[in-house]
């Protein structure tokens, strides 16, 4: 590639040399001819002036064998004509053979008293002439010469203009062959970054140099290129986006069939049962009719929890933002929380936050996080154990945690947890009503305030879950793409 444009470079120059050496060579040749002609017309002039004065006498009056002297004398052909065109005297030929010359344009000029001059081919000798008529008395004199010496003096300046142009081609050549190597490598390797483009391999640069404007096209090369990589790069990451968004929804899809499949084939079960006849089997119709109710309540619960879910990353959640009394959110918590407590003989304990501490959140949704973890806490804590309520400072935020002395959880199932429909232990946790989305609504509600979650456990030993509230206003309600960046999945 860099080797047939380094070729055709040259050749390109070579070409526009040749061009520029015959378009010199025309015009000088042009200009150096007329300045000889004009001189050659000056010189014959001239010695016409002196010959006519120096004869005193008119054209009647001259002898031939004088005017053959001074014919000789002036180095051209001179001749005579009277003023009715006949040729009195011609020093290159015998007057009585020359035809009348009262038409030739030289001699009309001169026979109205001016200086006539003619360039003509001369049918008596066979060769071009250069012919200037003067006027004097009875008639006209005229003297030519062959422009034949006009040629070999042109001709002399052509050869000596081409020597001079070959020797300065030389240079040329040498600096056009070094433009050319420089250029052609330059192009080489901006058209090979092109090909690379154009297969796709956007991470290709080449070098800028040879020159501004091949310099400024390998540098608009390479920004092309990188914003190509970075444009493919963007498309490949919402691509990976878009798979990993429909994995998820074909695995909601998935989770919640089956999560819905189970009450409703036990509602579906039992209420056919009765309408077989249990409905009057006073030992079992109760029950039946029990075992319809909760799992109506689960199905219920687990729509709940669904659209509450769905809202929060669909970013459809509608958030009322305001500053609360961090003691006023763990107080209410824990009344709402109380009764299920209570019934399973556990105790609730309050760890009081700092004094004056408030978070700015939506209270509504702060509750909502609250309850789930303690709803899980209690349904996962054996009888007669505790869980804690508390809260505590930490710099421009405020962590709130609830621990208990449950069953915990192992290590290795710990980042999960906040997974839709992630059950550590799948049969105890339908056999207690959970629906599986209570931590993922936790994580997706905790982020759309502009916090995070956290979770700590010990198996045998209890677990620690804790979420944390910003203490200042994120701007979140004004800035929905900040709060649908904290609420990524």
């Amino acid at each position: 590639m860099a080797s047939r444009l380094f070729i055709k470079i040259v050749l390109a120059v070579l070409a526009v040399a040749a061009i520029g050496m015959v378009a010199v060579e025309m015009l000088v040749s042009h200009v150096a001819e007329s300045s000889y002609v004009e001189a050659r017309t000056r010189d014959l002039a001239e010695k016409a002036d002196i010959l006519i004065a120096s004869s005193g006498i008119g054209v009647e009056h001259l002898s031939g064998e004088r005017l053959r002297e001074v014919a000789k004398a002036s180095a051209a052909r001179l001749t005579i004509i009277a003023a009715d065109g006949r040729v009195a005297f011609d020093s290159g030929t015998r007057s009585g053979l020359m035809e009348n010359h009262r038409s030739r344009p030289e001699f009309e000029e001169a026979l109205r008293g001016k200086m006539g001059v003619a360039i003509r081919h001369s049918q008596t000798l066979d060769v071009d002439y250069l012919y200037v008529a003067k006027p004097m008395p009875g008639g006209a004199m005229r003297l030519a010469v062959p422009l034949a010496d006009v040629e070999r003096q042109v001709s002399a300046l052509r050869r000596g203009l081409l020597t001079a142009s070959l020797l300065a081609l030389i240079p040329v050549l040498i600096l056009a062959a070094l433009f050319a190597r420089s250029a052609s490598a330059s192009l080489a390797r901006i058209i090979d970054q092109a090909g690379q483009l154009a297969r796709g391999n956007f991470e290709a640069r080449v070098a800028t140099g040879g020159g501004i404007e091949l310099s400024l096209l390998s540098q608009k090369l390479n920004e092309t290129g990188e914003r190509l990589q970075q444009m493919i790069g963007q498309l490949e990451g919402e691509q990976r986006s878009l798979e990993r968004l429909e994995r998820i929804r074909k695995d909601f899809v998935i989770n919640v069939s089956h999560e819905l499949r189970t009450p409703l084939a036990s509602i579906q079960g039992y209420t056919e049962t009765l309408l077989d006849g249990a409905l009057h089997d006073e030992e079992n119709n109760v029950r039946f009719l029990t075992i319809i109710q909760q799992n109506a309540t689960r199905l219920a619960r687990l729509v709940a929890d669904i659209m509450t879910l769905s809202r929060a990353e669909l970013k459809t959640q509608k958030f009322q933002f305001a500053s609360y009394p961090v003691a006023h959110l763990l107080d209410e918590s824990l009344d709402t929380m109380r009764p299920a407590a209570e019934k399973k003989e556990i105790r609730l304990v309050l760890e009081q936050p700092p004094e004056g501490a408030e978070v700015f959140c939506d209270s509504e949704s702060t509750h909502q996080i609250l309850a789930n973890l303690l709803d899980n806490a209690i349904k996962y804590t054996r009888e007669g154990g505790t869980v804690t309520l508390g809260a505590a400072a930490e710099a421009s935020k405020v962590r709130f945690y609830v621990r208990d002395t449950g069953i915990g959880v192992p290590k290795h199932e710990l980042p999960r947890l906040f997974e839709r429909f992630y059950r550590v232990d799948k049969a105890r946790s339908r056999e207690l009503g959970g629906t599986g989305l209570g931590l993922a609504i936790v994580k997706h509600l905790t982020r759309a305030q502009g916090g995070d979650v956290a979770v700590e456990s010990e198996i045998g030993r209890g677990s620690t879950f804790s979420f944390t509230l910003p203490v200042h206003d994120l701007g979140l309600s004004e800035t929905p793409s900040l709060q649908s960046q904290l609420t990524g999945l």
